[in-house]
C-alpha cells in the first residue's frame, strides 16, 4: 500500500505541488491524471524517494520513504520518466544486475529474467546493448528492470509513452496481471482512454494540487459530463490542447 499526505515540493519560488494528498491499496491501480506540467512526475520523483519533499509524508507498506528510503524501495517497482538505462548494457545485463542489487541468488535472477524477457516481447533484444534501441525498447527494459525482484508496489511514470500499438496493449495486459497477483500499481499518463480502461480509482492534478480523486464515473457525474476527457477538462480547467 502507498499512501501521501500533504506533499509538498517547490523549486525557487514555484510551487510544484501543493498538499498532494491520495492513497493505494494492494490491488488495485490508482492512476495520477494531469496534462503536462501538472506536477505529475514531480510527485512520483518524491513517492519513489528519488526526490526529497519539501513537506508531507509518504509511506510504501508503512515505510517512510524520507526515513527509510532504502526500506521503501526495495518494496517498489519503479518506471521513471527518463528510464536511466545504460547504453552499453544488455537487456540481461541490465535486469542482473538490478537483481543483484536486490539481494538476489543467480538462480532466481536468471528464472526471473527469462520469464520477463519473454512476456515484455524482448527475447529477441535479450543480448544486445540498449544503445540505439527505440523508446518503446528503452521502456520495457526499464520495465524488466523495475519489476525483477518482484514488487508489490508498482510506481509507472508514463508507462505507454513511446509504445506501439501492440506494446501499449502488452503493457496493459502487464497492469491488469499486477493488479490480479495483489499489487498497488500507481502509474501517471494524460491519456484518457490508458486511465478510463485501467484505474479503480483517479487522482486528478492540475497546478501541483489535487483538484479531483475518485473513480471514472465518480468523475463524470461530479461534473455532468458524460465523457472523461469532457470531465477532466472541466475539473482541472485544462484546455483541450493541453492533451495533446
Amino acid at each position: 500500500m502507498i499512501a501521501v499526505s500533504g506533499l509538498r515540493k517547490c523549486f525557487g519560488h514555484v510551487e510544484a505541488v501543493r498538499d498532494v494528498t491520495f492513497s493505494a491499496s494492494d490491488g488495485t491501480v490508482v492512476g495520477l491524471l494531469g496534462h503536462n506540467g501538472a506536477g505529475k512526475t514531480t510527485t512520483l520523483r518524491m513517492l519513489s524517494g528519488l526526490m526529497v519533499p519539501d513537506g508531507g509524508h509518504v509511506s510504501v507498506d508503512g515505510m517512510d520513504v524520507v526515513a527509510d528510503p532504502i526500506g521503501a524501495q526495495r518494496a517498489m517497482g519503479l518506471l521513471p520518466d527518463s528510464r536511466g538505462l545504460y547504453p552499453r548494457l544488455t537487456p540481461r545485463e541490465h535486469i542482473r544486475y538490478f537483481g543483484e542489487l536486490h539481494g538476489m541468488d543467480g538462480r532466481a535472477i536468471e528464472s526471473r529474467s527469462a520469464g520477463l524477457l519473454r512476456q515484455l516481447g524482448l527475447e529477441p533484444l535479450a543480448d544486445r546493448r540498449v544503445a540505439g534501441f527505440s523508446q518503446g525498447e528503452r521502456t520495457k527494459v526499464a520495465l524488466a528492470r523495475a519489476l525483477v525482484h518482484q514488487p508489490r508496489n508498482i510506481v509507472l511514470d508514463e508507462p505507454t509513452n513511446g509504445l506501439d500499438v501492440m506494446s501499449t496493449r502488452a503493457m496493459r495486459a502487464l497492469i491488469r496481471s499486477l493488479k490480479q497477483e495483489g499489487c498497488c500499481v500507481v502509474f501517471s499518463s494524460h491519456i484518457m482512454q490508458e486511465v478510463s480502461a485501467l484505474c479503480d480509482r483517479i487522482v486528478v492534478i492540475a497546478q501541483g494540487r489535487v483538484v479531483a480523486h475518485g473513480t471514472a464515473d465518480e468523475l463524470r457525474a461530479q461534473t455532468g459530463e458524460a465523457d472523461l476527457e469532457d470531465a477532466f477538462v472541466a475539473l482541472s480547467g485544462a484546455g483541450r490542447e493541453d492533451l495533446e
